[in-house]
């Protein structure tokens, strides 16, 4: 009876809760010069988009509203600016992110060396790597969230989608 007669007081605001798949991965099929683990709730295919060079390709995480763009170019005395032209995209988006962080990625038993880069706050690609061998092969890969960037409510998402990444990039191989 009392409770009735009280102001109304406002929940507050909450966000979706997130269901979260369990980790599985599986390789990628044959026919690119590179290949790797993909999870098995993901879906890869060649980018069709007007731009897209040959063996560039889509990583699709359908229930995350989320893709990892992966482009392929084959190096030619050119891993200078392949490298460079990484960076300054990365840093494209110092605009909206709080920090971003550099990491070196050494294998040199496989012959893969690169950069990750770990973008944080509201930035559109919170992940982005590259991945060489420094003679033939440069890969670079941008993680992309498909919804409004709102670090508190995807850091979840982000967190769980950058371990799919890094499970690539550790078992990423060079097939030529």
């Amino acid at each position: 009876m009392v409770s009735c007669g009280a102001p109304p007081v406002p929940k507050p605001h909450g966000y979706f809760r997130i269901d979260l798949p369990e980790k599985a991965y599986h390789p990628t099929a044959p026919g690119y010069p590179y290949r790797f683990e993909i999870p098995r709730y993901a879906l890869m295919s060649r980018d069709s988009s007007p731009s897209a060079e040959p063996w560039w390709a889509n990583i699709q995480f359908p229930d995350h509203k989320a893709e990892i763009h992966l482009s392929y170019k084959p190096v030619h005395y050119n891993l200078g600016i392949y490298t460079e032209e990484s960076r300054r995209m990365a840093y494209d988006h110092s605009v909206k992110a709080s920090a971003i962080e550099e990491e070196n990625y050494i294998n040199p038993e496989k012959r893969v060396f690169g950069t990750i880069y770990y973008i944080k706050g509201n930035a559109a690609s919170p992940f982005q790597f590259y991945l060489t061998d420094s003679t033939r092969h440069f890969l670079r890969g941008s993680l992309y969230i498909r919804a409004t960037p709102n670090i508190d409510s995807l850091k979840p998402v982000i967190d769980f989608l950058e371990a799919d990444a890094i499970q690539l990039i550790e078992t990423l191989e060079w097939a030529r």
